[in-house]
């Protein structure tokens, strides 16, 4: 009777082994799934430019290097960096400088209202505003990439130019200055800033600092926003960046530039987010972006990227 009852025994210890191997097979298979990179390193140097490439170009075919897909040399890029309009440069050169006087306002006042005691909610408040930037970024990015004509009035020209021109020669805004780089993002932030020091100037001093950590939120909000063009033009500088600039690269407290790359590998449907980066990996993985694709597309009928695609096809110059 021992013999049969130390076979069953056996049998259900080999049972319980088998199950917890094929346990663990699905479960790092599925684990393999989820952490898989969106893009692979083969996809990315076959599908985007190689910026680190000194010429600005990256040619893989012998065709590529008679007709360079990307770069300055493309013609839709040209045609849309001629449409950059004296008015354009205006709007921005008044808007940089409204809204740093508007910083450096609101950094005072908030200095002289900082209480010690409340360091924890303001530090708080202020990872918020970054995380919001980010995903900010992203929103704003995946919508002018997305959706729009270059001919629309006034928008187009003004601000969905430049998306069509960064996908076709991503290296052209390490070509433009402070004020073409950035004008967009500091007018964005000029109402928040000026209503901030709205607040800081009329409300007495209660009600100042019963909205201190929101408007500690808000600044940061606001100042990471403004700067998000800065960092991304980091993101696609290969050469001559600062020590601290590749150090703050490298502990992913700003938007990597291998990390970035992956947005460039044509068509540009992932990891828009371009102030951090942070959030890129998560949205991705839950499909946020397709998903909006999906209902915007069922809703309105347009095709995502269609433009995108148009001035990608005008080809190089002969």
């Amino acid at each position: 009777m021992a013999l049969p009852l130390t076979l069953t025994c056996s049998q259900s210890v080999k049972d319980v082994l088998v199950n917890t191997e094929q346990q663990l097979e699905i479960g790092t298979s599925m684990a393999n799934k989820i952490l898989a990179p969106v893009k692979t390193d083969k996809q990315i140097y076959e599908n985007s430019m190689l910026e680190d490439d000194p010429n600005a170009n990256c040619a893989i075919r012998q065709e590529e290097k008679i007709f360079p897909r990307w770069g300055p040399q493309h013609k839709g890029a040209q045609e849309l960096a001629n449409l950059y309009s004296n008015g354009k440069r205006t709007q921005e050169c008044i808007c940089v400088g409204i809204c740093i006087a508007l910083i450096v306002v609101n950094l005072f006042l908030i200095i002289k209202n900082l209480k010690i005691e409340n360091m924890n909610a303001i530090v708080a408040a202020a990872f918020g505003g970054i995380v919001t930037a980010d995903f900010c970024s992203g929103f704003f990015h995946w919508a002018a990439d997305t959706w729009g004509s270059v001919d629309f009035p006034i928008l187009g020209k003004n601000f969905l130019r430049p998306f069509r021109e960064h996908h076709i020669d991503p290296t052209s805004i390490t070509r433009h200055d402070f004020i073409e780089t950035n004008g967009d993002n500091f007018m964005v932030t000029i109402p928040f800033l000026g209503r901030m020091f709205w607040d800081f100037v009329t409300l007495p001093e209660d009600e100042v600092q019963k909205k201190f950590t929101w408007n500690c939120y808000v600044f940061l909000l606001a100042i990471f926003i403004a700067l998000t063009n800065q960092i991304h033009k980091w993101s696609h500088t290969y050469f001559g960046l600062p020590g601290w600039v590749v150090f703050l690269q490298d502990c992913h407290i700003v938007l990597p530039r291998k990390h970035h790359r992956i947005h460039h590998v044509a068509p540009h449907e992932t990891y828009f987010c371009i102030t951090t980066g942070w959030l890129n990996w998560p949205l991705e993985k839950i499909h946020f972006w397709t998903g909006l694709e999906l209902l915007v597309q069922a809703t309105t009928g347009c095709r995502p990227r269609a433009d995108d695609m148009k001035w990608a096809q005008k080809g190089s110059i002969s």
